[in-house]
C-alpha cells in the first residue's frame, strides 16, 4: 500500500509495514528508526521517509548451517525507503564502531523500540570509536563538497550534507562521544557564533526548496568548509586508533538476545 492510498498518518503507515515485516519474515524488530534528512531536521517538502530496524530471527536460525541473509531491503518508492538489519550483523558492525549505526542508535525520530534494544546499545556503545567516526564524518564532509557544491550553482541541501559532518567532527574532537544526530543541536553546541545566524537562515530556505532546486554558490561557507577540510584531514590521521579490539561483551548481548 502507497502513501497516497492511505487514510491515516505516516506514523500509521509505518507501523504497519513493520508489523507487516514481523508477519511475512517471522522477525522480530528490535528498533525502527528514520534516518537521513528527516531525523537530521533539515528534510526537504518532498523527501521521502528513510526508515531503518533492527530485527532478529529465532535462535535455531542462527544455528543453522544454511547460508544466511543479513539485511531485508522491503519497500522502495517516493515515500518510503525500508530497510533493515539482522542482530548479527548490527553487533558486527557495532564492533568497527560504524558511524551510520551509531545515527541510528541515536535517531531522535523512533517508530518501534523494545527493552531487549535498551539493552543491546547499552553493551554497544561503549565500542564508539572517535577516530573511526571522525574518519567517516571527514570523508563524507571531503565527498560532498567536491561532488556537489564547486559548481556555480549548488543545492543548498548539499550544504547540510557537507557541514553536518564537519561540526559532527567539531563534537567528537571537543566530547569524545557519539554526535547528537539532529543538525540544529549539532550547530548550537559547536558552530562558530558568526556562522550561526546565516545557517539558520539557509536551513529554513533549504525546508521550503524542493529537493532538486539550485541556487547560487555561497563562497564565503565554502570558504569555511575548506578550511575545516584542511583541518581535519591531518587531525583524523594522527589519532590512535581506538577501536575496541574485543568481542566478549558483544557476543554475551547477542546471545542473551536470541
Amino acid at each position: 500500500m502507497k502513501y497516497n492510498d492511505f487514510e491515516g498518518s505516516i506514523e500509521e503507515l509505518i507501523s504497519l509495514k513493520l508489523k507487516e515485516i514481523e508477519e511475512k519474515e517471522q522477525v522480530t524488530i528490535l528498533h525502527a528508526v528514520e534516518s537521513g534528512s528527516r531525523a537530521w531536521g533539515f528534510a526537504s517538502p518532498d523527501s521521502d521517509y528513510d526508515v531503518r530496524f533492527i530485527y532478529v530471527r529465532d535462535q535455531k536460525y542462527y544455528l543453522g548451517l544454511q547460508p544466511k541473509q543479513d539485511f531485508i531491503d522491503w519497500e522502495l518508492d517516493e515515500t518510503l525507503d525500508i530497510n533493515g538489519w539482522d542482530l548479527s550483523k548490527t553487533l558486527q558492525h557495532f564492533h568497527k564502531s560504524n558511524a551510520t549505526l551509531f545515527e541510528w542508535a541515536n535517531s531522535p525520530v523512533v517508530y518501534h523500540t523494545t527493552p531487549e534494544w535498551t539493552q543491546i546499545y547499552n553493551t554497544a556503545k561503549h565500542y564508539f570509536s572517535c577516530k573511526s567516526a571522525m574518519y567517516h564524518y571527514y570523508g563524507t564532509a571531503r565527498k560532498n563538497y567536491h561532488e556537489h557544491l564547486t559548481d556555480t550553482l549548488v543545492k543548498y541541501k548539499k550544504y547540510f550534507y557537507v557541514l553536518r559532518p564537519i561540526l559532527a567532527c567539531r563534537w567528537i574532537e571537543k566530547k569524545a562521544c557519539p554526535p547528537p544526530v539532529l543538525f540544529e543541536e549539532l550547530a548550537r553546541e559547536v558552530l562558530e557564533d558568526n556562522l550561526k545566524t546565516v545557517v539558520n537562515q539557509l536551513l529554513e530556505a533549504k525546508k521550503q526548496m524542493p529537493e532538486s532546486e539550485k541556487a547560487p554558490r555561497i563562497d564565503y561557507l565554502n570558504a569555511y568548509i575548506e578550511k575545516q577540510l584542511e583541518y581535519y584531514k591531518p587531525l583524523v590521521d594522527a589519532m590512535t586508533d581506538d577501536r575496541t579490539a574485543d568481542w566478549e561483551a558483544l557476543n554475551a548481548v547477542f546471545i542473551k538476545t536470541i
